[in-house]
């Protein structure tokens, strides 16, 4: 199987871009958001946009749900599927999806940036922002019964072959899910440190945490966190341990996007005395 991702931050136009993409490589099928998309019909699967929050969304979207994981991936060895495109946000995003689905490794990453200007991008990202707007590849009646916000515009895209000539690339449905328009959701950081602890805590030679500081940046948060360990262990391993436990937990539970967890050892154990 020839598998290829498309990969660019939420709301730059993936959706938009992936039928186009597609047809241009040879491509048979689309992995979107939970949904398998095959001729402009989906075969297999559920939106995430179709869920109510975002974090039911981005589950969805990574196949975090046996049923549905079974479901698709039995319709792509069912139908035979010899080539196929997966969306995602990230390289680990895709990733994880081909390892949910049981797929061959991504031979080729593709960048959102690589196939659209400056200007489709911040106009994409400027509708996501203000009007909560989604594209999803396939035609309204496909995804209408399992919808649960609302459904805007369908959009009919075409391209140019030739001199004068136009053929379809097929249409596409805009919509704005339900998360998209109950306003903001927050999570407290006291929620986050109460997570971070726990999480550290089922690690083998830490004792606590003495600082956790949250910084809010331009599009994710960094964490900062200070602990004390037991010097019976190897410092560095828990160390990383804890952020790799921790990082992922984040990203499982929150959604947030963490842009960097840092971790220093302010105080260790030896013998039941704390040191600095």
């Amino acid at each position: 199987m020839r598998v290829y991702a498309l990969v660019g931050p939420p709301g730059t136009g993936k959706s938009h871009k992936s039928t186009m993409l597609a047809s241009d490589m040879g491509i048979d099928y689309i992995i979107d958001d939970g949904l398998l998309i095959g001729g402009n019909k989906v075969i297999a699967g559920t939106s995430a946009k179709a869920e109510a929050t975002k974090i039911a969304s981005v589950k969805r979207a990574l196949f975090f749900d046996e049923a549905h994981r079974k479901e698709v991936s039995k319709s792509i060895k069912i139908n035979k599927v010899e080539s196929i495109l997966l969306l995602g946000t990230s390289d680990k995003m895709v990733m994880e999806i081909a390892r949910k689905l049981d797929l061959d490794d991504i031979q080729r990453i593709i960048y959102i940036q690589d196939i659209s200007e400056q200007a489709e991008i911040s106009k994409a990202l400027a509708s996501r922002k203000e009007k909560g707007k989604h594209v999803i590849p396939v035609p309204t009646f496909e995804i209408k019964k399992d919808f649960s916000g609302y459904l805007l515009d369908p959009l009919y895209v075409f391209r140019r072959k030739g001199s004068n000539n136009y053929v379809s690339e097929g249409s596409k449905t805009i919509v704005r899910p339900t998360f998209s328009f109950l306003g903001n959701y927050t999570i407290s950081n006291n929620a986050l440190y109460q997570i971070s602890n726990y999480v550290a805590s089922t690690v083998k030679g830490y004792e606590g945490m003495t600082r956790f500081r949250i910084i809010k940046k331009e599009g994710g948060i960094s964490i900062d966190m200070s602990i004390t360990v037991d010097y019976q262990y190897p410092i560095f391993d828990v160390m990383k341990e804890i952020q790799k436990k921790v990082r992922d937990t984040i990203d499982r539970l929150t959604a947030l996007h963490l842009t960097s967890l840092d971790i220093t050892v302010r105080q260790i154990i030896i013998d039941n005395e704390i040191y600095p």
